[in-house]
């Protein structure tokens, strides 16, 4: 196995640090969220990050990319499971894990880059795969589709019990949260399988959720050297 160059294996580190620093401090502050706010959360000097990132927004166009990795490979992870339902679930478990859609708030304020689009392709792709399959196999409700899913994945990403817990440091309180909140995943997963009342409306259209990331640019002029 060929080992990786201390410095790329550092940035690599960096990546990820920032990544859950990014998820945790929009979680708070929204699409306002700073460039320094994140890199005093992941413990990375600014000053290194701006020689490696011309502007707050290739630092969110890359990390947003970093998010469709994990997404990519939860589907993957999911498709190797010979079970159609546990695949299903594992999935959504794993995004729900590692906060899937909360870079959300990103959405509109940064321009869609080729990779984040040919990525956000491929994720869809092998989602779809999930969901075809576990709804042939008869153990997804009929009435529930890919957007269903994407919105659950999204609402179950975020705890506002334990990023509460977490502000106020009560570390005797953290189990006990997670615990809860698995009970609920659960729960919410319990409510895809077949066999339960129809949902109500129209399943969703997917323009709810890819529109959001239109991006109008800014005025150069107000937007250069924003940070």
């Amino acid at each position: 196995m060929t080992r990786k160059a201390p410095r790329h294996a550092e940035a690599e580190r960096n990546d990820q640090a920032l990544l859950e620093a990014a998820k945790k401090v929009l979680a708070v502050d929204g699409a306002h969220a700073s460039v320094a706010a994140i890199a005093a959360h992941a413990g990375v000097g600014i000053a290194s990050l701006y020689r490696r990132y011309r502007s707050k927004d290739e630092l969110f166009q890359h990390l947003c990319s970093l998010s469709l990795d994990q997404w990519i490979q939860a589907a993957e992870n999911g498709l190797e499971h010979d079970d159609p339902w546990e695949g299903l679930a594992h999935y959504i478990g794993a995004c729900v894990e590692f906060s899937g859609g909360s870079l959300g708030p990103l959405a509109g304020t940064i321009a869609v880059t080729d990779e984040m689009a040919a990525k956000f392709t491929r994720s869809d792709e092998l989602m779809r795969e999930l969901v075809d399959r576990a709804h042939q196999a008869g153990v997804l409700r009929p009435d529930a589709g890919k957007m269903d899913i994407s919105l659950l994945i999204e609402q179950l990403g975020k705890s506002p019990l334990i990023d509460q817990l977490d502000r106020q440091g009560r570390t005797d309180l953290i189990d006990a949260a997670r615990n809860a909140r698995r009970r609920t995943i659960a729960i919410a997963l319990d409510g895809l399988r077949s066999g339960h009342p129809r949902l109500p409306g129209a399943q969703p259209a997917p323009a709810l959720l890819t529109e959001r990331w239109e991006h109008t640019p800014e005025d150069p002029a107000k937007s250069s050297g924003q940070r």
